[in-house]
């Protein structure tokens, strides 16, 4: 963005962050210590504090619509982090319940009018530039593009695929073709055209199940408020009953713990044991649908701890895997069980990619999936290579590259389309993945391009070739065979974290 002496190639430019630190952080490490910097308060009644200058950093925090620069006034946007922290509830649902699939409307909304600060008209244009791995990461997932507009979906995925695997220098040449605004840029905007024609804007996912549980939660909110328990904890048991195709498992977390306090309170207040039971029961959902979600460390509170009904040892996922593993009668017949080990540990020791996957596929079995399969069909490559199913306490989807060479970097093509794989799982079952659910990308590759790390989601784990022979073998001795045991081996690594 900068050239020799700290001058910014595009003049003038406007940087959108979500908050105050993210702010301080872009202004120390992005720009010149001697760049102009103008703030929101210095454009309040007067936008000619900024557009006077020819070289000025116009850097707002939260303020993604209000403020138009259209022409000449700004050709950069710079979107500097996700735009889901603007107040408290929204940090709380993003940050602690890890609920973004609540706030996804609101945030491609602020990600459209960010955007759009420099784009007035039909005829404007503007480079928008998008920072940060929380925003790059978001932008990247298939539901979030299938969501906008097919002319800022192919503008955004032109952008990821320009983006990834080029360099400085290929990319400060690119941005001066644009700025440039001739002939050369004309055939590109052209291609851009065209691919727009090819997508159609989707409903996203859980938006459905969203809109038609608001006016229940609306009505538990009203009764909570006029401490009116009995109809709030009607109005929370109608939220839960509007169930669907993805219903967004970590914010339904909030609404057990909701149920769980309001049966809580009404079972002190009358002594009713019925109560008591129902609240039981939203505290155990409770902890299956927020497994990772740091929102459970409230629940540790001691306020809670004095009421919480007593749960029992077994993990949820161990016990969905040791009732799989006495279902399954094939397991049960020792010559087809040594004959199907020696078939899964040969493939699993090699490289031949049917032969991995299947593999894979009698590991799910093993390792207690109520549902371990493949992908049958080599022309679909959206589809994952295994996935297993734990019943509604978790799944885990794989991504396996077993040809690849041991040297060289992971890609960002091998993270996007491992991460995808829960997504397009999601989609075949009709069902939303439950709390805790992983994708899993399997490479030798030593090492992971930086540009692979920034599209990463806290979803997608790394696993070598070694990890899943050892938890194989691991089963095979029966020792430490409970998932609770060996998957914290799978997700060791997180790729967004290498």
């Amino acid at each position: 963005m900068h050239e020799a002496g700290g001058k910014c190639s595009a003049g003038r430019a406007v940087i959108l962050t979500p908050d105050g630190r993210t702010a301080e952080t872009f202004a120390k490490e992005c720009l010149p210590e001697t760049y102009p910097v103008v703030k929101a308060n210095d454009v309040e009644d007067d936008l000619t504090t900024f557009t006077a200058m020819d070289q000025a950093a116009l850097l707002l925090t939260n303020r993604y619509d209000g403020i138009d620069l259209p022409g000449d006034d700004c050709r950069l946007v710079v979107l500097a982090g996700l735009p889901a922290r603007g107040d408290l509830q929204e940090r709380f649902l993003h940050e602690s319940l890890g609920a973004l699939e609540v706030l996804q409307e609101r945030i491609r909304a602020r990600i459209v009018q960010g955007s759009g600060r420099a784009t007035r008209s039909n005829k404007d244009w503007a480079t928008v530039m998008v920072l940060g791995r929380s925003l790059t990461s978001y932008l990247s997932g298939p539901d979030v593009q299938a969501a906008l507009h097919p002319e800022i979906h192919a503008e955004v995925e032109f952008g990821r695929t320009n983006s990834l695997g080029t360099t400085s220098s290929e990319m400060l040449e690119n941005l001066a073709v644009f700025r440039r605004h001739e002939q050369d840029w004309a055939a590109v905007d052209t291609h851009i055209s065209s691919q727009r024609e090819q997508y159609t804007r989707t409903v996203a996912p859980s938006a459905r199940e969203l809109h038609n549980a608001a006016r229940h939660e609306v009505a538990a909110w009203e009764a909570i408020w006029n401490n009116q328990w009995d109809w709030a904890l009607t109005a929370v048991q109608r939220v839960h009953q509007l169930k669907g195709e993805r219903t967004p498992q970590r914010y339904a977390a909030l609404w057990n713990y909701l149920g769980y306090s309001i049966a809580e309170r009404l079972a002190q207040q009358n002594g009713d044991s019925s109560h008591r039971d129902t609240g039981a029961r939203y505290y155990r959902e409770l902890q299956r649908k927020a497994q990772t979600s740091s929102f459970l460390t409230h629940i540790a509170s001691p306020s809670d701890r004095a009421h919480a009904p007593v749960l029992g040892d077994l993990d949820p996922l161990d016990e969905a895997a040791m009732i799989a593993v006495i279902a399954r009668t094939e397991l049960h017949h020792p010559d087809r069980f040594e004959q199907t080990l020696t078939e899964a540990r040969a493939g699993l020791a090699g490289t031949e990619y049917r032969a991995y996957e299947a593999g894979l596929v009698h590991l799910g079995t093993f390792v207690g999936a109520s549902e371990s399969y493949g992908n049958d069909d080599d022309a679909n490559p959206a589809a994952p290579d295994a996935v297993w199913i734990f019943d509604d306490a978790r799944w885990v989807t794989w991504e396996a590259k077993s040809e690849a060479t041991p040297t060289g970097e992971i890609g960002p093509d091998n993270v996007r389309q491992a991460q995808g794989h829960l997504r397009y799982t999601e989609a075949e079952r009709k069902a939303s993945a439950p709390s805790g659910s992983i994708a899993l990308l399997m490479s030798p590759k030593p090492k992971i391009m930086a540009a692979a790390r920034m599209l990463a989601n806290d979803e997608t784990y790394l696993v070598r070739p070694p990890m899943v022979l050892e938890v194989f073998d691991r089963l095979i001795r029966a020792e430490q065979a409970l998932p609770s045991q060996w998957l914290p081996l799978l997700k060791a690594t997180p790729v967004e974290e290498q």
